[in-house]
């Protein structure tokens, strides 16, 4: 069985949120818009609205992922060309979904750009997923710790994101059910604010997802909101 908890914020500097969310039983999904001009959540809007009809599947392969992103990516492709002024949008999608791959169920975690899902269990946080950005890359390469990534000038610019008006290809991961899980999907206004070291504690310490989803985003707000903030925290299998 699954629970989850949400909690949306526009933090302490933007004057409007840009994050969209998705949740329901079998999937959980963070689009974080970009643009201006009110595009960034226009765009958002228009990735989620596309998955959103995926939740009454009664089940899902991986496939309807990486085919809802294309049909959300040509959708704002084609918005940005019928609006002059929202010309330039785009938006990231990060999530969880739960799909069947060979009569198994799975876990099928998505993303593109550099919003971010993390996986705890056992005690341990780990990230399910690989920032498309130009500092994941320095990271990755050994030039800057993820520590400094969190500070650096480059942290914005984002290598792979829907609305660039091109192919895109989504990475999707499988992942086998463990016995007790907590997901955590959340966009980069929470991991640019809050360590991962804190978000494992913030995660072991509330127990229920949504005081857990609560405490993050109050982390993010007390270290600065200079970002509009959302997560998700989703518990699957007995949490002892």
């Amino acid at each position: 069985m699954t629970a989850w908890g949400v909690r949306t914020h526009v933090g302490r500097v933007r004057h409007g949120n840009e994050d969209s969310f998705f949740a329901a039983e079998g999937l959980w999904l963070v689009s974080d818009g970009m643009g201006g001009h009110a595009a960034g959540e226009v765009a958002s809007k228009i990735v989620i609205d596309t998955f959103a009809p995926l939740a009454r599947r009664g089940s899902l392969r991986a496939a309807d992922l990486v085919a809802a992103v294309h049909t959300a990516n040509e959708a704002v492709c084609r918005f940005g060309a019928d609006h002059a002024r929202a010309r330039g949008l785009g938006a990231t999608v990060t999530g969880v979904a739960s799909v069947v791959v060979a009569g198994t169920r799975t876990w099928a975690i998505l993303n593109v750009g550099d919003s971010r899902v993390y996986r705890l269990v056992g005690g341990a946080l780990g990230r399910a997923t690989i920032d498309h950005s130009e500092t994941e890359e320095l990271v990755l390469e050994g030039v800057i710790s993820p520590e400094q990534a969190r500070t650096h000038h480059a942290r914005n610019v984002i290598t792979r994101s829907l609305g660039q008006g091109q192919a895109l290809q989504p990475d999707v991961w499988l992942l086998p059910c463990a016995p007790a899980e907590r997901f955590l999907v959340c966009s980069d206004g929470l991991n640019s604010e809050v360590g991962d070291a804190d978000i494992r504690a913030i995660c072991l310490a509330e127990r229920e997802p949504q005081a857990a989803a609560d405490a993050l985003v109050e982390a993010a707000l007390a270290a600065g909101g200079r970002d509009n903030v959302t997560a998700i925290v989703v518990d699957a299998g007995s949490q002892g």
